[in-house]
């Protein structure tokens, strides 16, 4: 058994992982400052798994403070998921995310090293493709940015690499999400964003509960079946197995390595929004937007790597990603 710091544990991505390390028998640490996530979350998590996670309020910027944590609770391992995450909120506010998210994760590895802790998971995303040379795609994929967003996802990684070539105690694994969506099975869980404009989904359950009229579709003139864009889409239980099976194997990742977490198939606006009016039952309103500058028409992964290094691939498909989160609709207005 192992004790993992969980930076960023009570948020909607860092809560399911919570609960899948408990299950696999390991004990967490909660680190947040709860900047997009609820207190009540840490509940929510102790009821699911019957463990009280341990929790640390306070920013990955205070070096001082995670040193004290990693040596107080004796943890072995870290996943660091204590980001900003808006592409629009970054260009409004790039200085902001160069600070949260890139000094944010120097003050961590700083931390880590003064702790003797060599071993971290770090929450990547798929923006770090820039715009598609081809598909699917694959972690040889050349990296660039079209956002701040991307481009600290990117620089983050850069320096991480560069770590572990100057230091070979280091073992880091980049996990590069795609698109995660849905809700934890007990309707505890879910994703909550605090953000006006949310991710697609988020957006569908907003429309489908009354709280918006309608959902924006921004192009449906794309080169794609429907005209509308296609995104790689993996439910968030999904998700954070392939954390846990990232944790049980990085001993045998000396050094950096990026690996892919999606499902390797590109879903559609429309076939999303189909396919949570068919569980839910409720008419999903649309509104037809022009094309936002930067997006793509296709984007997916190939996972192979994932599948080969990890032993993990995804399980759930699109209607289970829809139910769990109408479930999850139906426990918050219950």
């Amino acid at each position: 058994m192992s004790r993992i710091l969980l930076t960023g544990g009570t948020g909607y991505i860092g809560s399911h992982i919570a609960v899948c390390i408990q299950s696999a028998e390991h004990d967490v640490v909660l680190l947040d400052n709860f900047t997009n996530s609820d207190i009540e979350t840490v509940e929510h998590i102790e009821k699911i798994s019957g463990m009280k996670p341990a929790l640390v309020v306070g920013d990955v910027r205070d070096t001082e403070l995670l040193t004290a944590t990693m040596n107080d609770y004796e943890v072995d391992a870290v996943i660091h998921l204590a980001g900003l995450k808006s592409v629009e909120e970054s260009v409004a506010e790039p200085e902001r995310y160069y600070d949260n998210n890139i000094a944010g994760t120097e003050s961590l590895v700083s931390a880590m090293e003064q702790a003797g802790v060599y071993s971290l998971v770090f929450s990547s995303s798929a923006t770090v493709y820039g715009i598609p040379q081809y598909l699917p795609l694959d972690e040889e994929h050349p990296v660039g940015w079209v956002n701040p967003y991307a481009e600290t996802k990117v620089k983050v990684e850069q320096m991480l690499a560069a770590k572990c070539q100057a230091d070979p105690r280091w073992h880091v694994v980049s996990l590069r999400y795609f698109n995660p969506v849905g809700s934890h099975n007990s309707g505890l869980l879910g994703d909550n964003a605090k953000a006006l404009r949310a991710n697609l989904m988020p957006m569908i359950a907003r429309v489908g509960t009354g709280k918006l009229p309608h959902l924006a579709v921004y192009g449906n003139d794309y080169d794609t079946p429907d005209g509308t864009c296609l995104r790689d889409y993996i439910h968030i239980m999904d998700l954070a197995e392939g954390h846990v099976s990232t944790l049980n194997n990085i001993d045998r990742f000396p050094g950096y390595c990026a690996i892919n977490l999606g499902t390797g198939e590109g879903i559609s606006v429309l076939q999303m929004v189909r396919a949570f009016e068919a569980v839910s039952g409720r008419k999903i309103a649309l509104l037809a937007e022009p094309r936002r500058i930067g997006d793509v028409p296709v984007c997916y992964a190939n996972c192979d790597k994932a599948r080969d290094m990890l032993g993990w691939q995804s399980s759930r498909d699109l209607n289970a990603m829809c139910a769990s989160v109408w479930h999850w609709c139906q426990q918050l207005e219950s």
